[in-house]
């Protein structure tokens, strides 16, 4: 059965309503543009994600207004961060920059529903609970529109100047416009989370040695999200002759005794397994599509950098979109000079993930990897600072 064919009334359509989704489509909509944002999954639910923010993206959400929202649901504010190399632990203490004095790790059921929330604020539409099957094009081959699926199989095209692709690593827009991988990795970890009571816990805590990393990040109700990480058929391992959670706990113990005390008691809800897979950099661009975040731009979890990735993203993108709005040619413009700049952070933090994800190193080069990934994150902030979108009202 073909499927019906809406006439074309908007702008763009955001495949994927989570951070990168709900943020493009916040800035498109305080930009006057109208926007449509599906997503397959249910409204609220949440998805697999450590969800610390780095200086970059709490420095975005003050910009767009939104971190009195972030700071109100119980979210504490982080001013350390304590690096534990083997026995060794190094604490650093956040210097107020750029307006930035605290970060923060909301839950993702939290932080999407505040973005989500912005954004209908603003005036973009959400639907839940579909489905992208395809993209529709022209008879140049332009995407025009997507073709959804409701859970009952009713099927329809939405048509849109631009279709933009916030459907994470997986992403079926990025599949079906074949965009081309541009740069790729050479390794991947596999991770283990659950949450445990911690409401005294001073910050972010991040841990290293004996080919495992972890790491305890303060997030709403009092709780910690717990990681730990490694080589991925060692996890997987552990995990298929023990369960999730006693493989998590077995590991910590491996890895640091106090982290491990932590853990002891039961989990405050299901302990997750998920593995990784290596950096993968598409082109973000394409005639009337475009990808951002995980879609776009993946590096390994162990960056803990990828909500900032995908925040930072959605604003280079958004102000692209706006300013490309004239003419065809003005958005190939546009979007070129939204590539040029997302390459030349993303390039400079891949390699360093890389060889994190691959948990082959000693302690001394994981000291000489993290100074370097805090470099390119300090150099990140600097850009976010002179980024220039069109103006947007207060949230």
């Amino acid at each position: 059965m073909n499927p019906r064919i809406r006439t074309a009334n908007w702008d763009a359509i955001v495949v994927g309503g989570r951070v990168a989704g709900a943020s493009t489509a916040l800035l498109l909509a305080r930009s006057g543009l109208r926007v449509l944002v599906v997503d397959r999954a249910r409204r609220g639910s949440d998805t697999v994600s450590t969800h610390a923010l780095m200086r970059g993206g709490v420095l975005q959400l003050r910009r767009w207004g939104l971190l009195d929202r972030v700071a109100a649901t119980g979210a504490p504010p982080i001013r350390r961060a304590t690096f534990h190399y083997g026995a060794e632990p190094m604490a650093v203490s956040l210097k107020p920059y750029a307006g930035v004095d605290a970060l923060y790790a909301p839950r993702r059921t939290v932080l999407d529903a505040i973005l989500v929330d912005a954004a209908e604020e603003a005036g973009a539409r959400f639907r839940f609970g579909l489905a992208v099957t395809d993209v529709a094009r022209d008879g140049a081959g332009r995407v025009v529109g997507v073709v959804l699926r409701d859970h009952g199989g009713a099927t329809w095209t939405e048509r849109a100047r631009l279709v933009v692709g916030a459907d994470g690593r997986g992403s079926v827009v990025a599949g079906r416009v074949a965009a081309p991988t541009i740069a790729a990795g050479s390794h991947a970890g596999a991770y283990a989370y659950g949450y445990w009571p911690a409401a005294d816990l001073d910050g972010y805590h991040w841990y290293y040695g004996d080919a495992l990393s972890a790491g305890a990040i303060p997030t709403n109700d009092g709780l910690a999200c717990v990681f730990v990480g490694g080589p991925q058929d060692e996890l997987a391992n552990a995990t298929r002759n023990h369960g999730p959670a006693a493989a998590h706990h077995g590991l910590l113990v491996r890895l640091d005794a106090g982290l491990a005390d932590l853990t002891a008691a039961a989990p405050y809800g299901p302990v997750r397994f998920f593995r990784g897979m290596p950096a993968r950099l598409r082109r973000p661009y394409g005639p009337g599509w475009a990808l951002v975040g995980d879609a776009g731009c993946w590096v390994d979890p162990l960056s803990t950098h990828g909500i900032t990735d995908a925040l930072r993203d959605a604003e280079l993108l958004a102000a692209a979109i706006v300013s490309g709005s004239a003419s065809e040619r003005a958005e190939g413009i546009a979007l070129a000079d939204y590539q040029a700049q997302r390459d030349r952070m993303a390039l400079a933090m891949q390699p360093i993930v890389d060889r994190l994800a691959s948990h082959e190193w000693d302690l001394a080069e994981a000291r000489r990897l993290l100074r370097g990934l805090s470099s390119v994150m300090a150099d990140e902030v600097e850009a976010i600072r002179g980024f220039d979108l069109a103006p947007t009202r207060t949230a």
